[in-house]
């Protein structure tokens, strides 16, 4: 379950016990604040809380407007601004600004959507706490937002990004709630031992194909879907998108030549194979032979991961989920530039 997932699933449960909760959601940021927009925090009524809007440095501001929200206070933005010395503690270079929104949090019915339905848009009226949600088919809430507004929502969710609208009639935040990023390994191989939990841990949806099933086993990769499929059937079923990262770890073309043309025939951010710079020069060549071009075979990232200087096939693992991360954040940076 991704960051999100848990704090929602706290706070519906919380919700589901007969206990007010409150929800604070990072709703604008400069400089080198410490989390993105539509970062949460849940907040229940003994003060337990679950999730993170700054790293550490104004959570406990924030904990204290929660608490008089859940008293009956109204909903309120907050401003901070995150000293040199606070940025330190948690990891920056410098400081920042952020704004903070804090509210009763949604209904349980509107968090188990942003859960189970997504991609979903949950659209807020600042200076109510209204909510509206948008999906791709359709919209549903407390209010209709302006179709200029539905259309800044799914924008949003093609970009991932979430933001105050512009030009709307009163300030309406849209939160953006996608489905995790998935990644998709071919070879349940000792390097994916390393790398499935680790990309779990990160948010990644995972999925492990191997036909072999000796390697492929429960014992092995406790807790992660496995696929023990011919991998082109497996990676056809699973469509991988503009949201998969597909990493192919076997050595053996049987097993990864099927994967990467499935793969390079789809949209996914990222392609990784591993392999040495000569095993890939002969990848390229059967490849071609297959009809890809030089610019598609161009997408695979071989050697695979960032040139860490591990040799260990943990330390392995940590550059490729590295090189994952900086794909997934250079798309993102992309959209972003083009909006």
């Amino acid at each position: 379950m991704d960051e999100d997932g848990q704090v929602l699933d706290r706070a519906i449960g919380w919700l589901g016990q007969g206990r007010r909760v409150a929800l604070a959601t990072v709703i604008g940021t400069w400089g080198s604040a410490p989390r993105a927009p539509g970062s949460l925090l849940a907040l229940a009524d003994d003060s337990a809380f679950i999730g993170s809007v700054s790293g550490g440095c104004i959570e406990g501001a924030v904990i204290e407007e929660g608490r008089g929200v859940i008293a009956g206070a109204a909903p309120r933005v907050l401003d901070f601004g995150v000293s040199d010395e606070q940025a330190w503690e948690v990891g920056l270079a410098c400081g920042g600004e952020m704004k903070v929104y804090v509210e009763q949090a949604p209904s349980a019915d509107t968090l188990r959507a942003l859960m189970d339905e997504r991609p979903v848009a949950l659209v807020t009226e600042l200076a109510t706490g209204a909510h509206a949600l948008v999906r791709p088919d359709r919209v549903g809430g407390d209010f209709s937002p302006s179709p200029a507004i539905v259309e800044s929502a799914r924008r949003a969710l093609a970009e991932d990004r979430s933001f105050v609208a512009p030009d709307a009639p009163g300030e309406l935040f849209i939160n953006v709630f996608n489905r995790p990023l998935r990644m998709m390994m071919v070879g349940a191989v000792h390097i994916a031992q390393g790398l499935a939990p680790m990309a779990a841990l990160a948010g990644f949806d995972v999925t492990v194909v191997d036909p072999r099933r000796a390697f492929a086993t429960e014992g092995r990769f406790p807790g992660v879907t496995l696929s023990h499929e011919w991998p082109d059937t497996a990676l056809e079923a699973l469509a991988p998108d503009s949201r998969t990262a597909v990493v192919t770890l076997t050595h053996d073309p049987k097993l990864d030549d099927p994967a990467l043309a499935v793969a390079l025939n789809s949209n996914a951010f990222y392609i990784g194979a591993l392999g040495s710079r000569r095993t890939h020069a002969k990848r390229s060549g059967r490849l071609a032979e297959k009809g890809f071009s030089e610019g598609a075979i161009a997408r695979i990232r071989s050697p695979v991961g960032l040139p860490l200087g591990g040799r260990k096939a943990t330390e392995i693992a940590v550059s490729i989920l590295a090189q994952v991360v900086q794909a997934s954040h250079a798309v993102a940076g992309a959209d972003e530039a083009k909006s």
